[in-house]
């Protein structure tokens, strides 16, 4: 490692430098960017960052700001929605489709594919899968 840095400042000092272009480092056994398992794992950053403070840890309508709602937001763990229904009420809220106005819209804050992704993961965690599609 000591001679690689010795290497670097000496082709620092010369003003001489190569641009290397390295592919990505993938084990065997991590997911394609495209794939259904990456968009989940996504989600469920997205989710943590902006979904757990109402909707819980778990998803099951019991975060610390729980308390302060009436109604009280949704247990996702047992969603009956759609995955197109799921991204309306992500994307404009809960009032603008005549639910919950404490559920904000999201449209502003979270890109097209964090939308898909949040509702991946959504869809993911569903205990009853047959009325999601």
């Amino acid at each position: 490692m000591r001679s690689l840095l010795c290497a670097f400042a000496a082709v620092a000092l010369s003003g001489q430098f190569i641009v290397v272009q390295a592919e990505p480092i993938r084990s065997d056994n991590s997911p394609n960017r495209d794939s259904l398992e990456a968009s989940v794992f996504r989600g469920q950053i997205v989710y943590q960052n902006y979904c757990v403070l109402c909707h819980g840890i778990k998803a099951d309508g019991v975060g610390r700001a729980a308390k302060l709602y009436t109604p009280k937001p949704s247990n996702l763990l047992l969603s009956d929605k759609t995955e197109e229904y799921k991204a309306l009420i992500i994307r404009q809220g809960g009032k603008a489709i005549g639910r919950s106005e404490f559920m904000p819209p999201w449209k502003n804050e979270l890109t097209d594919e964090q939308m898909k992704d949040v509702v991946a993961f959504l869809t993911s965690i569903v205990v009853n899968k047959a009325a999601t599609k």
